[in-house]
């Protein structure tokens, strides 16, 4: 069973490569976590002011890890929260088969 983050991210009016930016620095540091499985952002073709998040983790410890991170402190909390009209983020955890 892995913990599954989903998260939406809708960008202020004009600042949408701004969030592209922080995402595109975020990827590479969030997929090298150790207890990160999977970390996958996406825009939306038809807004692209809405960007959609899908991660994994091995646990939630491994998410809360992930929040706790220096990368994530520096570019999530303390510079893009300042850019987003509006986020959402909801859990899950997979049912193996």
């Amino acid at each position: 069973m892995a913990f599954v983050v989903a998260a939406i991210w809708k960008a202020k009016a004009g600042e949408e490569k701004r969030v592209e930016e922080a995402i595109r620095k975020m990827t590479p540091l969030s997929r090298a976590e150790p207890k990160n499985l999977f970390y996958q952002a996406q825009v939306s073709p038809d807004d692209p002011r809405t960007f959609f998040l899908y991660e994994q983790y091995v646990d939630e410890a491994g998410y809360q890890e992930h929040k706790a991170s220096p990368h994530f402190q520096e570019n999530v909390f303390n510079y893009i929260l300042e850019y987003l009209e509006a986020r959402q983020v909801q859990t899950y955890e997979t049912i193996d088969v």
